[in-house]
């Protein structure tokens, strides 16, 4: 199954490092965060990439049309002018970049990789936010509701430490959990190819405009996840997930064949659409 990666916009809420690269080439342990996404995905089985590019979207190319010299050793031999890389398990994947626009919106995106679609569900998420959501749950999930779409249901992460308190006293204390009320759209996305009908040319949004009127049509189905995601929107966003890196533990990096990351199924009342860059 293909996997869209939406990659185009222009981050400006990130513009300490997005002025110089797009959104998805910042880096998180020394990779892309796009790397760890499709890293991630490709731990469930799906190797076949659709990025939607845009802004600075040469970056993203250039990546890739040298991932061998930057993924693995290197020997160049300057009398002959030619050089050797010496891989070490390659990552099987099949990556296309499709330059969608520097000002198309997210549904605008989606609709200029039809083409490449090939007419067949297919899974659709940010270039700029990490999770531990079970793909392969969340396939199963999608193909049991039977609706033209799906969306993964998080928990926002709090913006400050929550305290429980016992009178005077504080019972608990955690420095920015994720909050325990309340959906909004994580990403996260499996649609049927009928979803891009619902989009009318580059000025449609995905989530304002086409996955409004899915919902209301009865065709969108809300998958939950109680699990770990965290977006990347801010500088302050991006050092988080640093940290979270060097700990040697990070939740999309270990056991994702495992089945651990185990969502919840029931459905959510409600999802706020909180996302539209991309």
């Amino acid at each position: 199954m293909k996997v869209v990666v939406l990659a185009g916009g222009l981050g400006t809420r990130l513009a300490e490092e997005t002025a110089r690269i797009p959104k998805p080439m910042v880096e998180i342990g020394g990779q892309p965060i796009l790397w760890h996404l499709l890293r991630y995905y490709a731990a469930y089985g799906h190797r076949e990439f659709l990025i939607a590019a845009g802004y600075k979207s040469e970056v993203i190319k250039d990546y890739f049309c040298h991932f061998d010299m930057r993924q693995n050793d290197l020997f160049v031999n300057l009398s002959q002018g030619t050089h050797r890389v010496v891989r070490e398990s390659p990552p099987d994947w099949e990556v296309g970049i499709v330059d969608t626009g520097a000002e198309t919106m997210t549904g605008g995106r989606l609709a200029r990789l039809r083409k490449y679609l090939d007419d067949d569900t297919f899974m659709v998420t940010y270039g700029d936010g990490l999770s531990d959501v079970d793909i392969s749950q969340l396939l199963e999930f999608h193909r049991q509701q039977g609706r033209l779409a799906t969306v993964t249901a998080v928990r926002p992460p709090a913006r400050f430490g929550h305290l429980e308190l016992d009178g005077n006293r504080v019972a608990t204390f955690a420095e920015k959990p994720q909050t325990g009320e309340g959906w909004i759209n994580g990403g996260f996305f499996v649609f049927e190819p009928e979803v891009l009908d619902y989009i009318t040319g580059d000025e449609t949004k995905l989530e304002a405009h086409a996955l409004e009127r899915i919902a209301a049509d009865g065709q969108l189905a809300a998958f939950r996840h109680d699990g770990f995601w965290q977006p990347m929107d801010t500088l302050r966003e991006k050092q988080l997930l640093e940290s979270i890196w060097k700990t040697g533990t990070a939740p999309w990096m270990v056991n994702v064949n495992s089945g651990d990351a185990g969502a919840s199924q029931n459905v959510p009342p409600a999802v706020q659409w909180s996302r539209t860059a991309g």
